[in-house]
């Protein structure tokens, strides 16, 4: 892993050098429509069919709004049934949710989320039934969502054991939404706005230098998430003006950071992350503790009893400390050949990193995740 890890850091700067074809993008794959956002639907239903893994009706962790909702289902098909008689272990209470795309037309599909919401054990093997998803900021319904849930979990239990892979309370139901009304689009009148998903100055000023070379003075920008575009002379409706303007190809300028997940020892960084003069000093303190268990016998007809314990020893060991250093202006091929000179572990370079950056030393952003 560390040498995996290693050689990332060292290929990162090499691919950014290759030039212009690693640090180019579609405009479609920067920017957005202003006035076309995507629409996140939520809605609250009923999983049906598990194997007694879901919500319990009674009882001080129960979830009576389960039953609840069971009972107004069947008064929905016309059977009264008191809800003090529903035993709801194969039906959960779930939160289902989706995103839905800005020109998604009656008839899409979406791919939806289902969430319990009680104390079902698991929604493996579960059937979502049919499922309402609005929007909650202004109450209106564009999609309807059912069918098979798939967890891509297992859950087994047997005499109080039990095995669990994955997270069995979380599943999706793929295409399981479709909508019913469209959602309202404006895409503006005489101006387009182009909306960055990662705002900068740099970027923005690059894209409307693109749309400018293919269309005169057409883009301007308004600040560094938002480019304008005025309709130019022929061209009267906005989807042909995006529909030329997607392909074309922007130099992006790729910001200096460095990405860490503690979690999973992963290290990720950019190949213009630059590291200032600094000097490296790595050193590894090893303490053991050990117990040797006695017996301790009495002696003969003396009635004593035997005493039994353990005697603890301490065995520190200290690494001579290894240094290196980084000359003015690094990169992160040189810092990674430095550090594999070491011996480093992933956690190892995590801690390197973190300490350069309080050092003021990294020339860029450092995220934790």
């Amino acid at each position: 892993m560390r040498r995996l890890i290693l050689l990332g850091l060292l290929l990162l700067p090499l691919l950014a050098a290759r030039g212009q074809e690693a640090g180019q993008a579609r405009l479609k794959d920067l920017i957005t429509v202003e006035g076309a956002a995507p629409i996140q639907l939520i809605g609250y239903g009923l999983v049906v069919g598990l194997d007694r893994t879901g919500d319990r009706a009674r009882g001080q962790r129960g979830s009576p709004y389960t039953v609840q909702s069971i009972a107004n289902m069947l008064r929905r098909f016309g059977i009264t049934v008191d809800p003090n008689l529903l035993q709801a272990r194969n039906a959960a209470a779930v939160m289902v949710t989706a995103t839905l795309d800005p020109f998604a037309a009656p008839g899409t599909r979406l791919d939806v989320t289902v969430s319990a919401l009680g104390d079902a054990r698991s929604l493996s093997g579960g059937v979502l039934l049919q499922t309402p998803l609005q929007d909650p900021t202004t109450g209106q319904v564009y999609a309807i969502a059912q069918g098979p849930v798939s967890t891509g979990a297992v859950l087994a239990s047997s005499f109080g054991s039990s095995v669990q892979i994955n997270h069995t309370n979380t599943g999706r139901v793929p295409g399981g939404a479709v909508v019913t009304a469209a959602p309202p689009v404006t895409l503006g009148g005489p101006q387009l706005g182009l909306v960055l998903k990662r705002p900068d100055f740099v970027n923005a000023t690059r894209i409307a230098e693109a749309i400018n070379g293919r269309y005169p003075n057409a883009a301007e920008v308004v600040h560094a998430g938002l480019v304008r575009v005025s309709l130019p002379n022929g061209v009267d409706n906005p989807a042909q003006l995006l529909a030329e303007l997607e392909p074309l190809t922007i130099d992006v300028d790729i910001p200096a950071r460095v990405v860490i997940n503690e979690r999973t020892g992963t290290i990720v960084a950019g190949g213009n992350v630059r590291i200032s003069e600094v000097m490296i000093t790595y050193g590894s303190l090893v303490i053991s503790t050990q117990a040797e268990p006695f017996v301790a016998q009495p002696a003969p007809f003396s009635q004593g009893e035997t005493v039994t314990g353990a005697r603890a020893t301490i065995d520190v060991q200290e690494e001579v400390a290894r240094s290196v250093v980084l000359g003015p202006n690094a990169d992160v091929a040189q810092l990674a050949a430095a550090l594999n000179e070491l011996g480093l572990t992933a956690r190892d370079i995590i801690a390197i990193f973190q300490a350069i950056e309080r050092a003021g030393a990294l020339q860029g952003e450092l995220v934790i995740l």
